[in-house]
Formats: structure tokens, sequence, C-alpha cells
């Protein structure tokens, strides 16, 4: 399809499916008008004249052309290798386990945290299997779903972004190859991580809320209702059917089929990247996840593991080869909400990008800051990054679209100077910043179904938080511009950061007690 440039108009269809899910908490229905949306001024801008049978027409198009399979068949595996893990036994053998072991909400969120940073290749890989091994951990303490999800979401992207073994720097090394401003991509990408002030504050925001319970906004709303003794139900993604649970089902029983997931995506990666192939050039780990391609060796990998769980479940007699398929249908079936949403968030991004032109549009912005004095530049790109990753949903998409535009723009600005390199990372920080709490994006939704939690509930519970990190990273920027001083940005940004949440917390705390003392 001709691609027509809708200017301003190319970024209301992302608003639109936004506020109407945060109004309505529904987002099958808001995703499908801002789509539709979309696809209304396209028509009307080619000026087709079958308006409303081309409206329509479009956007089934557009969805049929933006499903990645790979990633629908992954999601699909997982949700049968977690269903089958369950019926055998091993998530409740599992969380017993580490009841014991995990004493205390702190414990839990702080052991939830640090397996989601320890998951640093992929995104996705991240999402749904924290999710997965801390679920009935997270239960057993009464820590909300959307508490869950949120650790999730902020330490998928935040920490890939700032991995240098991972599928993301691979992304932001292929990107920054074009430009021809750096002898060495990876060395550049390793550069940019300590000046990625909104991975770094999101990361210590995690570790902070784990340790102080600095609940705020719908956060403290969800967190209330999951202390008491049917909380959970409230925002929990339930399934229709019950799951029958061997009773002889033992901790092995989830951990092995996990472990398997993860040697074998990590070596599906490695494959796919060409690490066992006949070209030397891709001999070496760097090399090889810089070359890999996520969506099918993830594909490779759960399907391995479900094998594993295969011969591990139906070998012992835990569950007949009847009962073992069926929990795989019904784990397939249980992510089918997870992957309407994506589908519909990829056509969404997909009318955006390839038909309306939002980048375009975003792309004169910043070039029409092309003047702006030096000093404010990371400031600028950072909001520039972070709003088309927030109406696009996708964070690659975001840095694959500006890193060629920044780059150059920076070196124009100041060819000597640090603010290249910071002016990169604030590229990276935005592009992670709108992925990380955009109601669209991939990870987001993927967080929303590994914690096992109502998507919206999430995206609400989680935007406050993202927000004060944005807040703190814009800080950060400002000051890097001026000063170019990598310790007196952190400063200023962790400052701000820790300033504004302690404000939020004791707050609340004086709201309690006054509470408590008119009750």
């Amino acid at each position: 399809m001709e691609p027509y440039y809708a200017g301003a108009l190319s970024v209301v269809p992302p608003i639109i499916a936004v506020v109407l899910a945060l109004l309505t908490k529904e987002v099958f229905s808001s995703l499908i008008l801002g789509i539709l949306t979309g696809t209304l001024i396209y028509t009307v801008g080619m000026g087709s004249d079958m308006v409303v049978v081309k409206t329509v027409e479009t956007a089934f198009t557009m969805m049929v052309n933006k499903v990645d399979f790979n990633i629908i068949i992954f999601c699909s595996l997982l949700g049968s290798l977690v269903y089958v893990i369950s019926m055998a036994g091993g998530s409740r053998a599992y969380g017993a386990w580490a009841s014991k072991k995990i004493k205390g909400r702190k414990s839990a969120l702080l052991s939830t945290s640090a397996l989601g940073a320890f998951i640093f290749i992929d995104d996705y890989f991240n999402c749904l299997t924290v999710g997965t091994v801390m679920r009935p951990v997270t239960d057993t303490y009464k820590i909300s779903r959307s508490k869950l999800a949120y650790i999730i979401d902020s330490t998928a992207a935040p920490v890939c972004i700032i991995a240098p073994i991972s599928s993301w720097a691979a992304a932001v090394g292929s990107n920054l190859k074009g430009t021809g401003a750096f002898e060495s991509e990876m060395g550049a990408f390793i550069s940019t991580i300590p000046w990625n002030f909104y991975a770094l504050v999101c990361i210590a925001m995690v570790i902070l809320v784990a340790l102080v319970n600095l609940d705020f906004g719908p956060m403290r709303r969800a967190e209330i209702e999951a202390a008491k003794d049917n909380g959970q139900k409230q925002d929990v993604q339930e399934d229709s059917d019950d799951i029958v649970i061997h009773a002889q089902g033992g901790v092995l029983d989830m951990v092995i089929p996990i472990l398997s997931l993860i040697l074998f995506a990590t070596l599906s990666l490695l494959y796919c990247g060409g690490y066992f192939g006949d070209d030397p050039a891709y001999h070496t780990i760097g090399a090889a996840f810089g070359n890999t391609s996520a969506g099918p060796a993830l594909v490779l990998g759960s399907f391995a593991a479900l094998v594993v769980a295969f011969v591990q479940f139906v070998g012992r007699k835990l569950l007949s080869l009847k009962v073992f398929m069926q929990g795989v249908l019904k784990g397939v079936q249980a992510m089918i909400p997870a992957n309407m949403i994506l589908v519909l968030a990829w056509c969404i991004s997909g009318v955006c990008r390839d038909l309306l032109q939002t980048p375009v549009f975003i792309t004169t912005l910043v070039q029409n800051d092309a003047g702006a004095v030096g000093i404010f530049l990371p400031a600028i790109i950072f909001v520039i990054a972070g709003f088309l990753s927030f109406s696009t949903g996708t964070a690659w998409g975001t840095f694959g679209i500006l890193i060629p535009i920044v780059v150059p723009l920076a070196q124009a600005v100041d060819p000597d100077g640090a603010i290249v390199v910071i002016t990169l990372s604030a590229t990276l920080a935005g592009s992670v910043f709108g992925d990380h709490c955009s109601p669209i994006s991939d990870t987001t939704i993927l967080s929303s179904a590994g914690a096992g939690c109502v998507h919206m509930d999430h995206v609400s519970t989680q935007l406050p938080y993202a927000c004060v990190v944005a807040g703190s990273a814009f800080i950060g920027y400002l000051v890097a511009g001026f000063t170019e001083s990598l310790a007196l940005s952190l400063i200023c940004a962790f400052g701000v950061m820790i300033g504004v949440t302690s404000f939020l917390h004791f707050r609340n705390v004086r709201l309690d007690k006054k509470a408590q003392a008119t009750a």
C-alpha cells in the first residue's frame, strides 16, 4: 500500500487508542477504534470513493501484513509449557518450596527483580519466563499481580538496553553501522550505558520499591486489595478452566523445564546467529548475537523445552499422553488474549509507521530542532524519542528511525564534545521509556500476560512510576547537556527520583494516619 503523509494526524490513532483504553479499561475495542481511525485518515487522504469499505479493508490488510507468527507461536508454546508444568504440580511445589526459602514480601520482590535482571538476553523471553517462575511466590505473600507485572516490565527492556550481550545491543549496533560515526558499534553501545539515565533510574526504582514498598497512585490501591484475603481476584487475568494438579509433582518438575527453556533459547539464539555455521565471522558469541533473529530462535527454544517437559511428565506417568496434549491446547487458549492484543498493537503501529508516516513527521520535528543550542539537545531528543516510541509501541522502530538522524545532528552541534554519546544515549533511553509504558507495546502486553494481570491494570499502575523515572532522566539530560559531567548528571537524576517518590510515599503515610484518626 502506498504511504500517505498525514502530518500531525499520524499520531491521532495511538492517542485515541491510549485514551480510550485508560478511560474504559477495555483494550481490544480501544485498539480497534484506533486502527480504524488511522485507516480512515489514510483512506480519506488517498481520495478513495468507497470510504467505509476501504477503511475496513485497509485495517485487515495491514493486520495480516504485520503479524509476526514467530512471536505468536513462541507465546503459545510458552503458554502450553506453563500450563503443563502447573498440571504436573511443578508450580505448586515450587511455590511451596520457595515460600520456605524466601522469607517475606521484601525477599520475594528482590528475588523477582534479580531474576528479571539475570535474564537479559531478550525482553520477550524475560517477560514470560519471570512471571512463570515467580508468580507462585508473589501470590504467597499477597503481592499484587500489578506489582509483579511492573517488576517484570521494568527489568525487561531497561535491562536489555544496557546489556552488551542481548538482542537489543545487536539491534542498536546494526543501526549505528549505517552512520559511519564510530569505529566500533559495540564500543559505541557500551559507551552509552552509563549515560542511559532512564534504564539506570528505572532499575534503581524497582530496587527501591522492593526494599521500601514505595506504593503510590493506582499501584497503592492494587496492593491494598491484594493484601486482603481475596485481594488477588481484582487484578488477576483468570482462566475459565480449572487446572487439575497432580499431587506428586515436585520442585524439579518446574525447575528442569524452565532451565531447559533458558538453555535451549540461548543455544537457539546462537544457532540462528550463525555461531554453529560455516561462516567464521559469526563464530564468536558477540557476533552471533549481533546476527541472530530472536523470533525463530525463541520458537525453537520453547519447543525444545516443551519436548523436555513431555519426556519428564509423560515418561514418569505424572500425565498421560492425552492429558498432556489437552494441557498444551489449553495453554495455547490461555494465551489467546495476549496474542490478540499483540496483533492489534502491531497493526496500529504499522498503520502509523507505514501508512500515515508518523516517523517522517517526527523526523521533521527533530530536524527543526537542528538549530537548538547543543546543551538542550539530549533532553529534546529524549522527549521526542519517548513520544514516538509511546505512539508506535516499539523501541526498536524508534531508535532505528532516530539514530541515523540524531548522530549526524549531534556531530554537527558539537563535533569534539561528549554530546554525541549523550544524545545517542538519550535516544535509546527515550525509546525504552515509550516502549515501557505504552499500552500497545509488545513488552507491556507480554509483561501483563507473564504476570497473569489484566492488561490495563498493569498499564495504569505502572504509568506513574514510569513518568517519575522519565522526569528524573529528563533532568539528568538537562544537566548533562550543560555540564557533560556523568557524576553530576547521575546524582541529579537519582536525587529527583528519590525526592519525588519519598514525597509521594510519605504523603500516603500521612493520609493513612489521618484516615485512621478520623475513623
